[in-house]
């Protein structure tokens, strides 16, 4: 009979939580494939390695319910190993080793050489940019930076990722190359803080440059900007937009609130009028742009008139993307040494209270683009229909395209010509143009 020792490994790494822990689990897996061992994604595996998200609430529970059943598969017998890594282990490492032993070993966000160690492979540093990836083939996630350096007072990034560091322009430059030769069409930038890339290794902001020199990627058709910060956003940014067909007219800018005293009291640099200026600022140099933004209700101190303040200013600005979170009380940040005061069903409410008004805002905005036809990637088939997004939309978070599939053939991963005929409040309905 052959022993347990014998059997062949396989590793599935468990990804949970952002764009960051997608890229870092990708890197991992081409790690891993680098030195010859079997890799799956979130798939049966007798080695498991679970990248957890340590951000919020939900999320830190989620990561904790996931670490929990792989102890029990361990204990049943039905996986050998089970490390954990990521947002959260790095975190709380000494309370999970405390609260579940029965874990292989913990390891911290910078520790993947460690982790490679431990599941038998050596860290290969000629590996730049290398990496399996996990999302459709047609994008991918590109991260130009790693932790941030600002001092939001209800974020515990900087405590789990560390300071700002930049990866430098080159570099970049050679993991699109390789993306593009696998047949990634978008790249979506990604950061804690994309406006501050540069600053650590060219002594000055350098997100234009970055992108002047990704638009030269042959096979890069868009690139997609993910999480801004709005002070000492660099306007140079805006130009590059307008002048390359390559970059998206998009930009996500998370903007958390627009209260003066909310704002003060987050750290965020900034003031009511400052952010509704820079925003008008935006839709005068890049009149075509598609803004997302995320918003937080329900921050110590929230009262009433500065929730009635935020709905206005959201009537207001018309968004074309827009994400409402509830306030997490996260201990070691500034804010946790504020009363987390406003109940938790008042936060709910407000929460649902922005998001019906951004319904009807998408609702009327997705009419306007009606009979109209835009260039569509599509990402994939499902149920009855093709699903696609025009330039305005990233994956999984914004409005996406549905082509009949019964009536139209097209392909996965491929851009096609999609006039609308029908619009949702968050979907569209459309058919190839000239069919």
């Amino acid at each position: 009979m052959r022993t347990k020792s014998l059997k062949k490994n396989k590793i599935n790494v468990v990804t949970l939580g952002c764009s960051k822990n997608i890229y870092d689990s990708e890197v991992l897996m081409g790690q891993l494939k680098a030195n010859n061992k079997e890799v799956v994604h979130e798939e049966e595996g007798n080695i498991v390695v679970i990248n957890t998200c340590g951000f919020i609430d939900n999320a830190k529970e989620q990561s904790v319910n996931t670490i929990l059943e792989y102890a029990k598969k361990k204990e049943e017998g039905i996986v050998d190993k089970v490390f954990v890594t990521g947002c959260l282990s790095e975190r709380y490492k000494p309370d999970l080793q405390k609260e579940i032993p029965n874990i292989d070993q913990y390891f911290g966000t910078t520790e993947m050489p460690s982790l490679l160690k431990a599941l038998g492979a050596d860290y290969k540093h000629e590996l730049l940019g290398e990496r399996v990836t996990t999302t459709p083939k047609n994008y991918a996630f590109l991260k130009i930076a790693e932790g941030c350096d600002r001092p939001c007072s209800f974020c515990a990034i900087p405590l789990m990722r560390g300071g700002h560091k930049s990866t430098p322009i080159e570099n970049l430059v050679k993991e699109a190359q390789n993306l593009a030769k696998d047949g990634v069409k978008e790249l979506i930038l990604i950061a804690q803080d994309l406006t501050y890339y540069g600053l650590d290794l060219y002594k000055k902001r350098a997100l234009a440059d970055l992108l002047k020199e990704l638009v030269k990627v042959e096979g890069i058709e868009w690139i997609r900007l993910h999480y801004a910060f709005p002070t000492g956003f660099p306007l140079d940014v805006l130009d590059v937009i307008n002048n390359e067909p390559k970059v998206c007219n998009y930009l996500d800018i998370p903007l958390q609130h627009i209260s003066d005293d909310l704002l003060k009291s987050m750290r965020r640099g900034t003031t009511h009028k400052k952010t509704t200026d820079l925003i008008y600022k935006f839709r005068e140099i890049v009149p075509q742009m598609a803004i997302r933004t995320t918003l937080i209700v329900g921050y110590p101190g929230e009262t009433e008139a500065h929730f009635q303040e935020l709905k206005e200013w959201v009537k207001e600005m018309r968004f074309e993307r827009l994400g409402c979170f509830t306030y997490s009380h996260e201990e070691n940040t500034h804010a946790y040494n504020l009363e987390d005061d406003v109940p938790e069903d008042v936060k709910q409410e407000r929460a649902n209270e922005i998001m019906e008004i951004q319904s009807q805002i998408s609702w009327e905005l997705n009419q306007q683009k009606i009979g109209k036809t835009f260039k569509c990637v599509i990402d994939r088939k499902e149920g009855n229909y093709f699903v696609g997004r025009t330039e305005f939309d990233s994956p999984d978070v914004d409005n996406e395209v549905l082509i009949d599939a019964e009536k139209f053939y097209l392909k996965t991963g491929e851009f096609a010509n999609i006039t609308i005929n029908e619009a949702a409040d968050f979907d569209l309905y459309g058919e190839p143009a000239n069919s």
